[in-house]
């Protein structure tokens, strides 16, 4: 009977949606499902909206939960579906979270919430775990998070979860549970097409159906551009489909996933080139090619009236290729060495070993190809390199959790109790080849270049210095395995009063080898484990008031890619070469979180009123960070540095009524260091003579604006046709690199976007998006590079900073069928 009252329920929540599909040709989300959240990640799988879901498996009323979340539904990533990008809606809707662009492409922008990053970009500190349903997607080799390998169109609601450490690694700052369609939470058929600036042609389609206990939901997406900037074009590819059965106590699903896509032009660009021209890109080739395929299975039963029993268990493939055309450090051997006219790699970020002689430390440097021992120096010609990266994973786990709403002393309880396996054999493979920077800066490897002379014995020869120092082939291979046990208890003292309390205990071993010879420190074992409280509780002092707050603690082991290469004197080429692995701490985490929040019905004109005020601060001791070494910002190498913190508040209010919905909302973000000490930053304009940067407790974080606003609205200005703008507007911000805060910052930035549609019969709508509506040429991420005066014999950089400006004014329209 339990279990058919959850369907009955689950029936009436559809039946607004259903009508709203038949008068309208649209899909809509349910309200209730904004009342619940996944608290933990397989709270959310495989929901079909019914009571169970709400009351088990993980998922509880918000008014129960002790800290803070976020939730985009699918209403709202649909009114920005011409972007093919959920990080867009999270960044124009949601609290605290901000968009950089370390790699020219806004397809693969670094994701920052609270000052934690959930980035594509290899190397970059990873503070968030990300899952979609119930399987976690931060990949194996650098816990880089690739959001282009997400089909939008297929998802259902994502949130954003902070301080529980129940999700695992990586939940710094929080978890991003993404909740997929399946075929009992979407029914139809849809397919849209649309296109519009930069030559964009893209199109989706999705179907889900229901027979007898069966489901099945399927959705496609394709995008083409020439992108915006030169040389960046981008090319999406992704597929979903779930398979689903379902009983009186039971659902399970068989889901695959795939995607392909590729980016050029993945870099930031001189503001000595932008300056000239917006479309600027700095040496190139520089695409990503990436490839994933995933299946997996969720379950859920329930085995008796007070437990439930639900898991998953998945299988991933993942591949990427990166191919990166760069300025080369080389010069002439050095007077010293017996190879003076032979070419050499830059030796003004390393030392002298203890007793070794001034010609054996020049000598290491020098440059060997496969067959060549040594590659003549030819003066006048501006040298470059082609590095290839490729990295491979095939991974594979699942979960198991258990609920029981047994009442404790007659009153309501809810306790959770799992665990997580999961396992990655990756590979990473690298080499450098030497080349020549043409005079529109792409890298090639021909020898006969007429413009340049001819530069013998290059060929397409793997390029390695004498001592394998910064510049080898690396090809490293691994594995990882984190498993964690947890349990969480939520507690009604009264009807008003909720207490939660619980742990998680996580375990890392990664382990990699070094198949190339060159780097045998890069062989090595590393464990890591730690329990991880959280407390909290919630009040509810009036039905629409409720107070929380609570305390966690959190991990993340350090990846393969930053274990191996955090040696300052075997610095990497980064991210090309892995050269050596001295040990590295686990990142620690301890979040403090209270506020106020909750809904107010009929507040006007019959309207829901949503609000939030609330506090944060996050403390992270051995926290990691990346490097470059003095005299060669090329290399690098990644290090922990003693505190860390971020701190600040939230404000929010929506309100939605028939017809009209709009939003408001405002974080402070105090992101900042907290020790004294010194940090290599040899390209800082002001850093010290020996390229050091001086930091003192309270410098902020590079590229967190402090203060966030966001403000939107939804209007029906017919019954037919509706119109959207919204608004978000940043402070400034410091550069990577500029950790000392000694330089002027990125500017403050706002951008504007316009959303409108037309139901033009019951079937058929036309929609438009118009994305930064004032043409706005701001740049949301910056870092800086050498001077030099000339810069493949042709260039003059004066200017040290790089940046990566933002997508300009873009308009995008297109047909959406429903039937």
């Amino acid at each position: 009977m339990r279990a058919l009252r959850g369907s009955l329920i689950a029936s009436v929540a559809m039946l607004p949606c259903l009508a709203q599909a038949q008068q309208g040709g649209t899909q809509a989300v349910t309200l209730p499902e904004l009342d619940v959240v996944a608290t933990t990640p397989v709270g959310g799988i495989g929901n079909s909206g019914g009571a169970s879901g709400v009351s088990g498996l993980g998922r509880q009323p918000v008014s129960k939960v002790p800290f803070t979340v976020e939730t985009v539904t699918a209403a709202e990533i649909a009114q920005d579906r011409a972007t093919l990008d959920p990080t867009f809606t999270l960044a124009r809707r949601t609290a605290g979270v901000n968009l950089s662009d370390g790699q020219g492409n806004s397809f693969r922008q670094t994701l920052t919430y609270r000052g934690f990053d959930a980035s594509p970009l290899q190397g970059a500190p990873q503070g968030l775990a990300v899952y979609q349903n119930g399987v976690r997607i931060n990949e194996a080799f650098g816990d880089v998070v690739n959001w282009d390998l997400i089909p939008s169109v297929a998802i259902n609601r994502i949130d954003i979860v902070t301080g529980n450490p129940i999700f695992g690694l990586n939940a710094l700052g929080g978890a991003v549970n993404i909740e997929m369609k399946n075929g009992f939470t979407w029914q139809g058929k849809e397919v849209t097409v649309f296109g519009g600036s930069d030559g964009r042609i893209a199109g989706t389609l999705q179907y889900g159906e229901v027979i007898g206990p069966w489901s099945f939901y399927f959705a496609g997406e394709g995008l083409r551009d020439r992108g915006w900037r030169f040389q960046s074009p981008s090319e999406i590819g992704r597929v979903y489909a779930d398979l689903g059965y379902r009983t009186l106590d039971s659902e399970f699903h068989i889901v695959a996933s795939g995607a392909k896509t590729f980016f050029g032009a993945a870099a930031a660009a001189p503001v000595d080139f932008t300056r000239v021209d917006e479309r600027a890109i700095f040496t190139y080739p520089q695409s990503i090619a990436t490839e994933m395929g995933q299946i997996q299975v969720n379950g859920k039963v329930n085995i008796s009236p007070t437990w439930d029993l639900a898991g998953n268990a998945y299988v991933r493939r993942f591949s990427q290729f990166v191919i990166d055309g760069n300025d080369a450090e080389f010069e002439n051997c050095s007077r010293q060495s017996s190879f003076r006219g032979s070419l050499c790699a830059e030796d003004d970020g390393f030392i002298r070993a203890p007793g070794q002689s001034e010609l054996a430390f020049r000598n290491q440097f020098l440059l060997q190809g496969r067959n060549t021992p040594r590659i003549p120096f030819t003066p006048g010609v501006p040298y470059g390199t082609l590095d290839t990266v490729r990295t491979e994973a095939l991974g594979w786990g699942g979960t198991l959790q258990a609920t029981n709403r047994d009442r404790i002393f007659d009153h309501t309880n809810t306790f959770i109790v799992g665990g997580s396996i999961d396992v990655a054999d990756y590979g990473f493979k690298s080499q450098s080849t030497l080349g020549i920077i043409n005079p529109d800066l792409s890298v090639t490897t021909n020898p006969n270049n007429p413009t340049y002379g001819f530069v013998p014995g290059v060929g397409t020869q793997q390029l390695r210095t004498a001592a394998a120092l910064g510049i080898a082939p690396s090809s490293v291979t691994g594995s990882n395995l984190y498993m964690g046990l947890y349990a969480l208890d939520t507690f009604d003292v009264t009807d008003a009063l909720s207490v939660t309390a619980g742990a998680r205990l996580n375990f890392a071993r990664i382990s990699t080898t070094d198949l190339t010879g060159f780097s045998p420190d890069v062989n090595g074992t590393h464990y890591f484990n730690r329990i991880n409280p959280v407390a909290g509780l919630t009040y509810r002092f009036f039905p629409w008031m409720t107070l929380y707050g609570g305390y966690s603690e959190s991990n993340r082991a350090p990846t393969p890619l930053e274990l191996a290469c955090a040696n300052p004197q075997r610095p990497c080429l980064l991210p090309n070469s892995l050269v050596a692995d001295p040990p590295l701490e686990q990142v620690v985490g301890r979040t403090y979180e209270a506020g106020f929040r909750g809904t107010v019905p009929n507040f006007y004109e019959d309207g829901i009123f949503n609000y939030k005020l609330g506090f944060f601060r996050t403390d992270l001791s051995n926290d990691i960070l990346q490097l470059a070494v003095p005299g060669n910002a090329a290399r690098g190498y990644f290090v922990n540095v003693p505190a860390t913190q971020r701190q600040g508040i939230e404000v929010q209010a929506e309100y939605a009524m028939p017809g009209l919905s709009v939003y408001a909302n405002y974080a402070l973000i105090d992101a900042t260091f907290q020790f004294t000490g010194t940090l290599s930053s040899p390209n800082n304009p002001l850093a010290n003579p020996d390229g050091s940067i001086d930091i003192r407790p309270g410098n902020k974080l590079p590229l967190v604006p402090e203060h966030q606003f966001k403000i939107g609205f939804d209007y029906a200005i017919t019954p037919i046709w509706r119109f959207g703008a919204n608004l978000a507007a940043y402070s400034s911000s410091f550069f990577r690199g500029d950790e000392s805060n000694i330089n002027r910052k990125l500017p403050a930035y706002y951008t504007v976007n316009l959303n409108s549609s037309v139901q033009i019969t019951d079937n058929a709508q036309i929609f438009l998006l118009v994305t930064n509506l004032f043409n706005n040429r701001y740049a949301n991420f910056g870092t800086f590079l050498e001077r030099d005066n000339n810069f493949a014999n042709r260039y003059v950089l004066n200017d040290p900073r790089t940046t990566t400006l933002v997508q300009p004014l873009s308009v995008y329209g297109g047909l959406r069928y429903t039937w």
